[in-house]
């Protein structure tokens, strides 16, 4: 019998914690004993995992001065320790790149499986602690995991070529896995009330996850300012986030008269209802992995416009090989625009219109003036979603590596 510990950074509506989630859910199903720790558990948690749930902080990490912030990530692994100790777990996965320190240092002995979930070149080019000892992990103390999972073949190439990981052997590219039956379900609740039926009665493009600077959002403020002048549309939030990134958002909402078109609906428990009334499903990231929105935007039927900030996304979104330079290209799921990223993370200091935000503009129009795109969706929607099989995915992320089969 397998005793699974789930490790994750936070409980609210993101992709690995959403991830974690399905992991759970499914493994328990099987029979096996699971349970999680949260490294930090806060009041506005949407996933929660009941009476299966450590945590090890009440208080995020923001609100920690320099000297508690050192003492959480010394004494995480140890109080991690002792929990796979108690519980007596013979698997552990962590999820990002905290979790995955904290687990590498416990000096324990189940099969230990961390997970590397977006484009580290860039997360990491600043230089901050905690960014420095990401990067020193991947010469060291990764080398304590059984397996390390990359949920694409760019996130491992990058992490080889850019990143200077030491342990090629231990890793693997495994697809994010997704419940697709339980996501179609989800997406046939009705709306909350007539306020929201009122907003997806327009054109409307949805956004959801956090609002980060790798999600750069202001990127699509931007697009559907032009989106407005053709289409009577909507464009929706769902998520929360940095508050710097929030403040920035509003003052372009403000300056381009957006204030009637643009609505922020905060965390959702479930959003896969909102995503099956949109248009379309938009990303403007600066990176990403594989976003899990993607997958479930395919599972209930919702075309994409997605920037091209990883082949990740191509590899989600299309069944072939294509490369994004200058020109929007047509995929099965959507639409791949061209990368908005500039080489710099952060609130940018000038907000001039840069061609790449007019692509993604053009992108938006043609989505939501065009059904076939939805058609076509609903034709290719099998073959895109075969590799995410959850069946399949959690069986071979608890397997050893078989590492005559895992090249590049």
């Amino acid at each position: 019998m397998k005793n699974i510990l789930l490790i994750i950074p936070y409980g609210s509506v993101g992709g690995m914690e959403r991830l974690a989630l399905t992991f759970y859910n499914h493994y328990k199903k099987q029979g096996y004993k699971v349970k999680t720790v949260k490294l930090i558990k806060l009041k506005s948690d949407i996933i929660n995992f009941g009476n299966d749930e450590y945590h090890l902080s009440k208080k995020d990490l923001s609100s920690f001065n320099v000297v508690n912030r050192f003492l959480f990530y010394l004494n995480s692994p140890l109080r991690i320790r002792r929990i796979i100790k108690k519980e007596r777990f013979t698997h552990s996965i962590s999820f990002g790149d905290m979790a995955n320190i904290f687990s590498s240092l416990t000096c324990t002995k189940e099969f230990k499986i961390g997970s590397i979930h977006s484009f580290k070149s860039i997360e990491l080019v600043s230089n901050s602690y905690f960014h420095k000892l990401t990067k020193l992990g991947y010469k060291t103390t990764y080398k304590n995991f059984d397996k390390v999972v990359c949920i694409s073949k760019a996130i491992k190439e990058d992490l080889l070529e850019k990143c200077g990981f030491k342990f090629p052997e231990k890793l693997e590219v495994i697809y994010n896995p997704h419940d697709i039956e339980k996501i179609e379900s989800l997406s046939n609740e009705p709306l909350k009330n007539t306020h929201e039926e009122e907003l997806f009665s327009k054109k409307s493009v949805l956004f959801i996850g956090r609002l980060s600077l790798e999600k750069s959002p202001w990127h699509l403020i931007k697009a559907f300012h032009d989106v407005v002048y053709s289409h009577d549309a909507n464009l929706i939030f769902i998520g929360d986030g940095d508050k710097m990134v929030s403040e920035h958002i509003n003052k372009l909402i403000i300056q381009y008269n957006l204030k009637d078109r643009v609505f922020f609906l905060g965390r959702k428990s479930n959003p896969f209802k909102y995503l099956k009334k949109a248009d379309v499903l938009a990303l403007s990231s600066h990176y990403e992995g594989t976003p899990n929105v993607i997958v479930e935007a395919i599972a209930v039927g919702t075309p994409v416009v997605a920037s091209y900030c990883t082949d990740g996304i191509i590899e989600l979104m299309s069944l072939t090989k294509h490369i994004v330079k200058d020109e929007n290209v047509i995929v099965e799921a959507g639409i791949v625009t061209p990368n908005l990223y500039k080489g710099t993370l952060g609130i940018p200091a000038d907000n001039s219109f840069i061609p790449e935000e007019k692509k993604l503009s053009e992108a938006l129009q043609k989505i939501i003036s065009d059904k076939n795109f939805k058609i076509n969706l609903k034709t290719e929607r099998a073959q895109l979603l075969k590799k995410f099989d959850v069946n399949s995915i959690s069986k071979q992320y608890v397997t050893p590596i078989n590492n005559t089969t895992n090249a590049i």
